[in-house]
């Protein structure tokens, strides 16, 4: 953001400071699963937003970021991979599943980390 003159929003890093200290202490109260599963539901959803600023940048002609919003694309390919491998077995993810389209047979993407696009075919991934 710097390279861009783009300011930090200092009103994000504060909310968003205070959203995850409160999620962070419900944890104590309302147990595992709904954390787990709306971490990966955000997970999920993280994965399209650097695909995404990728197209974006491509149509301005950028292609100075590609590797590393792939890379961080991916890896919130794998977070959201690990948190539902944490919950697929709960009796609670069908019901979740139902109400938030979320789940083993829902993702807010089409990545495949068994089939992955390289960087120079990533285009595909978050197209609406």
């Amino acid at each position: 953001m710097k390279h861009y003159d783009i300011p930090v929003s200092k009103y994000y890093e504060i909310r968003f400071h205070i959203v995850g200290k409160i999620i962070s202490f419900s944890c104590y109260i309302i147990g595992w699963f709904m954390p787990f599963y709306f971490a990966g539901s955000l997970e999920s959803g993280n994965v399209c937003e650097y695909f995404r600023m990728k197209h974006f940048f491509n149509e301005l002609g950028i292609k100075d970021h590609d590797q590393v919003l792939y890379e961080m694309g991916i890896k919130e390919k794998e977070h959201e991979v690990y948190f539902l491998s944490k919950i697929k077995n709960s009796k609670l993810l069908p019901f979740f599943e139902k109400l938030f389209c979320w789940g083993k047979g829902k993702s807010f993407n089409n990545v495949d980390l068994d089939k992955k696009y390289p960087v120079e075919s990533s285009d595909i991934y978050c197209k609406k």
